[in-house]
C-alpha cells in the first residue's frame, strides 16, 4: 500500500490536530472524487518507519488519519495497532465503503467515517449526506457527524 502525501488539517475529524495520509489505489472511485489522483498506485510504500517519520516531523499532532486504503482493510488494522502501540496519537480512518471491513478491530482505531461519496447527498458538512463519522468509544460508534452540520 503506498501513500501519495501527508498533511496537517483541522476539519476532518473535530477537536482535532489530524495528521492526514492519503493512500493512493482506491478501488472505490466515487463519481465526482475530489482526489482522483489517488486511484492510481503512485507515492511511496507506507510502512511503520514511514508512519513514526511522520509523525517524529509534526510537532503537535494529535490524531493521525488514513485517507483511504479500501484496498487492503487488513494492512490499515495492522497499521493502526502499530500507531496505537507506538505513538501518542488518537487513530481515524476514513473508509469509502459503508460499512467497516471485518478485517479492521475497532479497538484499533479511534474514529471512522463510512460511505462513498455521493454529490446528489453533499458532503460531511451537510445534513443530508450519506457519509457518516464515528467516535468508536468501548467498541461502541457513536455518530458525530452532526459537528459538522451548519446551524
Amino acid at each position: 500500500m503506498k501513500y501519495a502525501d501527508v498533511k496537517e488539517v483541522f476539519a476532518e475529524i473535530p477537536d482535532e490536530i489530524t495528521l492526514a495520509v492519503s493512500i493512493s489505489g482506491c478501488p472505490i472511485r466515487c463519481r465526482g472524487c475530489h482526489s482522483q489522483y489517488l486511484w492510481e498506485d503512485v507515492g511511496k510504500e507506507l510502512t511503520t518507519d514511514a508512519l513514526s517519520a511522520m509523525l517524529e516531523g509534526h510537532f503537535g499532532v494529535s490524531c493521525l488519519c488514513f485517507m483511504g486504503g479500501d484496498q487492503d482493510p487488513a494492512e490499515i488494522n495492522r497499521l493502526a495497532r502499530w500507531v496505537k502501540e507506538h505513538a501518542q496519537v488518537k487513530v481515524a480512518w476514513y473508509t469509502g465503503r459503508d460499512e467497516v471491513s471485518p478485517s479492521v478491530e475497532l479497538c484499533n482505531l479511534d474514529y471512522v467515517k463510512v460511505g462513498r461519496w455521493d454529490a446528489t447527498r453533499g458532503p460531511l458538512n451537510e445534513p443530508t449526506t450519506n457519509q457518516r463519522l464515528y467516535r468508536i468509544q468501548d467498541g461502541q460508534l457513536e455518530d458525530m457527524t452532526s459537528r459538522f452540520w451548519k446551524l
